[in-house]
């Protein structure tokens, strides 16, 4: 229990630091500071925040200082903004590459993603492109899964939501396969033993 209490301690001293170099403009300690923090915790929370901060690095001190040069700097506060938006989904991709790897029985955490991805492509107007992310949304399953005691005895039945994403779609036939030699060379096993 400390140890859950000292690690949620650690990641908001970060957040507080990162908040910190956030307000004085330093966007680059503040990506080192997400990449370091990112090292101790995959957490979707991090993931997610470290995306928006992508999404909006640097755009506020252009608000701030006014509209005097506003047809010089349309050019460059347009190639800002596809930066932010690039340097977004390079977030988004390494989360999502992340989740589906390094962590696939986090399938509800990578459906929680993919909808936060998407709720930003669509905030960046033309500029977004919500078709990346919506190739990669999984279909929402209603599942039922058998329950037991301690003691294994059957207590009946739970239903849960699965999420069947895209890419698992496509290794399905070759799982199918795999499984059926399985249940195959079972049968022969157990027929040997006979």
């Amino acid at each position: 229990m400390t140890s859950v209490v000292v690690h949620r301690c650690c990641n908001e001293v970060a957040q507080a630091y990162i908040d910190f170099e956030i307000s004085e403009g330093e966007y680059e300690r503040t990506r080192q500071l997400y990449d370091r923090l990112l090292d101790r915790t995959k957490h979707l929370k991090v993931w997610i925040s470290y995306a928006k901060f992508e999404a909006s690095a640097g755009m506020e001190d252009e608000e701030v200082c006014g509209e005097a040069q506003e047809s010089s700097d349309d050019i460059s506060h347009h190639e800002q903004q596809l930066e932010c938006i690039q340097r977004c989904r390079g977030v988004f991709e390494r989360a999502f590459d992340y989740f589906r790897t390094a962590a696939p029985e986090l399938k509800e955490e990578r459906a929680m993603l993919l909808e936060e991805w998407l709720n930003i492509e669509s905030s960046f107007g033309n500029l977004g492109d919500v078709t990346l992310v919506q190739k990669k949304l999984p279909r929402k399953v209603k599942r039922k899964r058998a329950l037991s005691t301690e003691d294994e005895t059957p207590a009946g039945f739970e239903e849960y939501i699965d999420y069947i994403f895209p890419d698992e779609v496509a290794m399905a036939p070759n799982l199918k396969i795999l499984e059926a030699a399985y249940k195959w060379k079972k049968q022969k096993v157990d027929s040997d033993e006979d």
